[in-house]
Order: structure tokens, then C-alpha cells, then sequence
């Protein structure tokens, strides 16, 4: 670990001045490599699918862990997206003069040497490590025990990149043990080597890493997603959102938790929306007037509207207009991403300027809580901290600034 953290440290400055053509080149190389190597990623994916299936594991951290010929393309063509982006280091964010003559500008650089720790998901390290790559950060990643050799068929790609365009391989590593031991060793920062540390994870990892980490952190830990359909939504548009929001993929972290329905709705909203997300095989846990909708509600308990279910189950309460959705999101929400589904401008806004969450959006799914979907390539995580970072971790998102001052023998008096 701790010769992980010197390579990193010594490579970093030098993808901090690789051109954007150096860095692309990497970039695609890999996504051709990936395309190469199918037989290798596939092979290493079954040897971590058979053991996970031993382990027991969840359905949902089976599909997690599991690649395909489609995946292993869509990686391919995330690295390829990544390369279209501009390029997000040496940007001017803002230039101004002084009346003495003085030039200011204020200019985009890598973060540094950034850790990330994250868990089942292989195609993380491909995004991962493109993202550090693009925007001209050294990454040490930590991919969970049960994908370990997936992620390193997908790394030894990665490091064809490097090798291709002529930067160093240590710019993107790989732990290449399960020891935990190496989780705490990145989270005291390696004697000075890393940054900041990303984790991606469930909520066990995530509070770890936010309680023991000696370094900054970017992270979120729950993703309790609400939806609120107002008394002036469209019923097929609300229906749809609804649906999609919860079911389409329940262990993502922009699957709606909790739904929230307007008391001055019509009638025969309520109902209908119950209806479709149990005939769809969701568990409804419900106050007392969604109960008297049909009999297979359960009855919520106070701890529900506080559960990130990361399942096909969901909290349905009725409020009493968007003030009342706005003060359950404030008490019970987790700052992630919430949605409302209205045809009236007016609320509309009154609860995207009020929801202080990282992402709010107005009718559409919070399963659009991904950075691939805002036109970012990929992401390393949602953030819901209000310093530096919030939302997608993207590649504008893994740099910070520094001010650049150019004169003419300007001395002060």
C-alpha cells in the first residue's frame, strides 16, 4: 500500500501536465482493449459471480457484480464518451485586472492522488479511473472483495491505455488484495499521499469511511429519494414517473423511497398509483388513508420514511399540499435527490427553489440521478456535501482552482 501511495504521488504531476491528446489517447486505447479482452473479462466475472452465488449474495448485488457482452460495450463507450468531454484542467474560471495593473485569473487543477473504496461493481473501476485520468488526477482504487478479479481484467485494460499514450501506469492502480486492512490504510491517507477519498458503497462502507478517514471525503451515505405527485398533476404522466422512479433499478441510489401524494389531488390518484406498484410486485407500506386503498398496504412504521429500501418496496403518505412535502423532506430526507410531478409552474418552483437537496427535479424520474445522464460521460458518486462538490462527482467536480497573477514589476506600497 504504502508503494501504491509513493507511485501515485510521483505520477500525478505528471498527468497533471499531460495534454487533453495524451490523456484521449488513453482513453480510447482502453475502450479498445475492453473490446479485445471480452473473452479475459468474462472469464474473470464468472470466477466472482461463482463465488458470490456461494456467498449468498443478494439479487440485487448479483446484477451489481455481473457482466455481460452489452455492459462490458457500454464501459467501452463510457471511456469513449469521456474522451468527447473537454478537457476540465487549465479551464479560467474568471479573469479580472486591478487598477494597478495586476492580471487575476483563477484556473482549474487535479484535485491530486484521489482513493476511491467502492463495493460489487466492476464497471466502477473503469469510471473511475477515466474520470481521475480526464481530469488529471492519480487514482489508488479499492474495489470491492467479491468483483476483485473483474476489476483487475477491467484495470490491466486501463493500464494498456496509459501504456499507449505514453503516461505512466501508476497514474491508475488497482489494490490488488481483499485485505480490509487496505481500506484503513487509504483512509489514514497514506502517509500524505492521498487527497481526498471517494467511497461508493452501501451505508455500512459510507459511514465507515465518513467516520475513520483522515482526509477529505466526497460521499453520500443514504439516498432516501422522495416524489411528490401534486393535486395538479397529469395522472398518466404521474403513473409513469412513479413506476419508473421505484422499479426501474431498486438498488440504485435515485430509487424513489418515498411517495407523497396531495391530499387535494383527485380522487382517484391515490388509488390508482397504490394500485400499479403493488400489481407491479412493490411492497406499499402506507399512513391510514393510503391502508383504506386497497388491502395489501401495510401499515408504515415510523422508521420507514427514515429507510433508503434499495428494494421494491416504498413509504406512501398522503400531505396536505407541497408545504407539507416540502417539511416531510426536510425532517426525513437524505439532501440526495427529489422529484415533483406538476403541471403548475408556480408550485413547481416553490419546491425547487425550497427542497434543499442536491438535485430536485420537475416531472421526470429521480432515477435520473446519474451522471451520465446530465451529459457528464460518467460519475464517481452523488454527493450530497455542501463544500466543494454536490451532486454528480463528474470531471469539473474532481477539480479544485488556483489563482494565477501575472504582472508587470508591480511592487506593493
Amino acid at each position: 500500500m504504502q508503494r501504491l501511495g509513493v507511485a501515485a504521488r510521483a505520477a500525478q504531476p505528471v498527468l497533471a501536465r499531460a495534454t487533453r491528446a495524451q490523456k484521449d489517447r488513453a482513453l480510447i486505447a482502453a475502450a479498445v482493449a475492453l473490446r479485445r479482452s471480452l473473452p479475459t473479462l468474462l472469464a474473470a466475472n464468472a470466477r466472482d459471480m461463482q463465488a458470490a452465488e456461494a456467498r449468498d449474495l443478494s439479487a440485487a448485488m448479483l446484477d451489481r457484480l455481473r457482466l455481460d457482452a452489452v455492459r462490458i460495450e457500454a464501459i467501452a463507450r463510457g471511456l469513449e464518451v469521456i474522451a468527447a468531454l473537454p478537457d476540465p484542467v487549465g479551464r479560467s474560471l474568471a479573469e479580472w485586472t486591478r487598477p494597478n495593473g495586476l492580471r487575476f485569473a483563477r484556473v482549474a487543477v487535479p484535485l491530486g492522488v484521489i482513493g476511491i473504496i467502492y463495493e460489487s461493481r466492476p464497471n466502477v473501476t473503469a469510471d473511475a479511473g477515466a474520470l481521475c485520468l480526464k481530469s488529471g488526477n492519480a487514482v489508488i482504487l479499492r474495489g470491492g472483495s467479491e468483483s476483485l478479479h473483474s476489476s483487475a481484467a477491467i484495470h490491466a485494460c486501463l493500464v494498456e491505455g496509459l501504456r499507449a499514450a505514453g503516461l505512466p501506469e501508476a497514474c491508475v492502480q488497482c489494490v490488488p488484495v481483499a485485505d480490509r486492512a487496505a481500506v484503513g490504510m487509504l483512509l489514514a491517507g497514506l502517509d500524505g499521499a492521498i487527497n481526498v477519498i471517494v467511497p461508493r458503497g452501501g451505508k455500512g462502507l459510507v459511514a465507515r469511511v465518513q467516520r475513520e478517514a483522515r482526509v477529505p471525503v466526497i460521499g453520500h451515505l443514504d439516498g432516501n429519494c422522495h416524489l411528490y405527485i401534486d393535486r395538479d398533476a397529469d395522472v398518466a404522466m404521474a403513473m409513469a414517473i412513479t413506476l419508473n422512479a421505484k422499479l426501474r433499478r431498486t438498488g440504485v441510489c435515485g430509487s424513489a423511497e418515498t411517495l407523497l401524494v396531495d391530499r387535494a389531488a383527485p380522487p382517484a390518484y391515490l388509488p390508482a398509483l397504490v394500485t400499479a406498484l403493488l400489481d407491479a410486485g412493490c411492497e406499499v407500506r402506507g399512513d391510514e388513508t393510503v391502508q383504506q386503498v386497497d388491502a395489501r398496504v401495510t401499515a408504515a412504521v415510523a422508521a420507514d420514511w427514515d429507510t433508503e429500501f434499495l428494494d421494491a418496496i416504498i413509504a406512501v403518505r398522503v400531505v396536505d399540499g407541497v408545504s407539507e412535502a416540502m417539511a416531510h423532506i426536510a425532517r426525513h430526507g437524505s439532501s440526495h435527490t427529489e422529484s415533483i410531478i406538476t403541471g403548475n409552474e408556480a408550485t413547481a418552483r416553490e419546491f425547487l427553489e425550497g427542497v434543499d437537496s442536491a438535485i430536485v427535479l420537475h416531472n421526470a424520474s429521480t432515477q435520473f440521478a446519474d451522471g451520465g445522464e446530465f451529459g457528464m460521460g460518467a460519475e464517481i458518486g452523488i454527493s450530497t456535501d455542501r463544500f466543494h462538490a454536490r451532486g454528480p462527482v463528474g470531471l469539473e467536480q474532481l477539480t479544485s482552482y488556483k489563482y494565477v497573477v501575472r504582472g508587470s514589476g508591480q511592487i506593493r506600497p
